[in-house]
């Protein structure tokens, strides 16, 4: 069994000797630029471990693996886009250095890319591989799109967002795992609880996210505390907090939501002081451990090893666990 580092360290280096030959180099030069800013890869770990649950050769599956990374890359890159974001990974976003048709079609160029890295696996393996990464392609649109409109809402449920990030975030994680079992022969049953270990993991993942972007250490984070608080974005924090608000903090909530003018360090405070008297916080930090629990729960129903299981369950803990 290889462990996760062993991993990273193998993927990393196979992504860092991609080279796109192809022309002409204005379209394949953002592609190579937005991969070689790095991330945690941790979808293509993911896949590669999943597989090693199974076999040990996990080299024959870094095609689709290379795959399942540039297809996330592309939809950062087109979420940068419509966010007009300017830094990504703390390097300038594609359609900064370049402009937004390069980004537009470089996005496109890497979505085939994609598709031509996953379809590179054992032709047998192959209709359910690709089913499987064409309707989870389709989920994440449907889940970027339900981003868009809860931005334009005020009454954006719990069970709401649930749904929207478990298309938009848990169920790339999730295929990940589940074609990496696919291709390494997993059972059915394997393969689905791994798929439910994914987007129980993602879950959590993400409602991470929303704390730490107010609760993280600037420093450790990355990136500065609050942003989504200043961009008035539909968090689980949000969500909470006006659920559970009183009259006055929800007047106060919604004033803040809907000035045009402001001190933005001093937004950030204010909401910060509102979500610590309403508590949002705890009831964050009990969704993450309960989606933890789900995650551990089904990934025990795999039928390996436990001491096979471990990887995997190290990479959990270390990601509910971060401060980044």
């Amino acid at each position: 069994m290889f462990t996760a580092s062993e991993l990273l360290d193998i993927v990393r280096g196979h992504i860092a000797g991609l080279q796109f030959t192809r022309t002409p180099k204005g379209l394949y030069d953002p592609v190579s630029y937005v991969l070689s800013l790095g991330g945690k890869r941790i979808r293509p770990v993911l896949m590669l471990m999943a597989y090693n649950l199974y076999r040990e050769d996990v080299k024959s599956i870094l095609q689709p693996a290379t795959g399942i990374e540039v297809y996330h890359n592309y939809t950062l890159l087109h979420d940068d886009l419509m966010d007009r974001a300017d830094m990504r990974r703390g390097k300038v976003t594609v359609h900064k250095v370049w402009n937004d048709n390069v980004a537009i079609l470089s996005g496109d160029a890497m979505l085939v890319l994609a598709y031509q890295f996953m379809a590179q696996c054992a032709s047998e393996k192959l209709k359910d591989v690709m089913d499987l990464f064409s309707l989870t392609a389709l989920e994440i649109c449907e889940g970027q799109q339900l981003d868009m409109e809860f931005e334009q809402r005020k009454d954006v449920k719990e069970g709401e967002y649930i749904e929207m990030i478990r298309l938009k975030t848990s169920v790339l994680l999730a295929a990940s795992l589940k074609i990496g079992a696919i291709l390494g022969g997993a059972s059915k049953e394997d393969a689905d609880a791994l798929y439910d270990f994914g987007v129980n993991l993602g879950l959590a993942f993400q409602l991470k996210d929303d704390l730490l972007d107010v609760y993280g250490d600037p420093l450790r984070f990355g990136k500065n505390i609050g942003g989504d608080i200043l961009c008035n974005k539909k968090t689980y924090l949000v969500i909470k907090a006006f659920e559970h608000a009183n009259t006055d903090q929800e007047a106060l909530l919604n004033d803040w939501f809907t000035r045009e003018a402001f001190d933005p360090q001093e937004k950030i405070a204010a909401v910060t002081r509102l979500y610590n008297e309403i508590g949002v916080k705890a009831l964050c930090e009990n969704r993450i451990v309960e989606y933890s629990k789900r995650a551990s729960e089904s990934l025990n129903r795999v039928n390996v090893p436990a001491e096979n299981k471990q990887e995997l369950e190290t990479m959990m803990n270390e990601l509910m666990h971060r401060e980044v």
